[in-house]
């Protein structure tokens, strides 16, 4: 994979927060910046996914029976009669 330089301006204590950062996950300060774009990205993807269900949602909204849970269908944990 080809790679590009990127260059980017941070104020100082973010700066020391990231190679400290990195130094503590024994990474390069490139390989951490990576990975975290990486994670933004990904919660951005998240983020548009959700925005679209809700949009969906908003234009055909749900049945009443679309969620409807049948009553014994409805216990928490392995076993219905399990007591605490």
């Amino acid at each position: 994979m080809a790679m590009r330089n990127i260059r980017i301006r941070m104020d100082e204590e973010l700066a020391e927060g990231v190679e400290e950062c990195a130094r503590r996950l024994g990474v390069t300060l490139s390989g951490f910046a990576r990975q975290a774009l990486r994670d933004a990205l990904a919660r951005c993807e998240e983020a548009e996914k959700q925005e679209r269900q809700v949009a969906g949602y908003r234009r055909i909204p749900p049945t009443s029976q679309e969620f409807a849970i049948p009553e014994d269908d409805r216990v928490w944990g392995n076993d219905a009669n399990e007591t605490w």
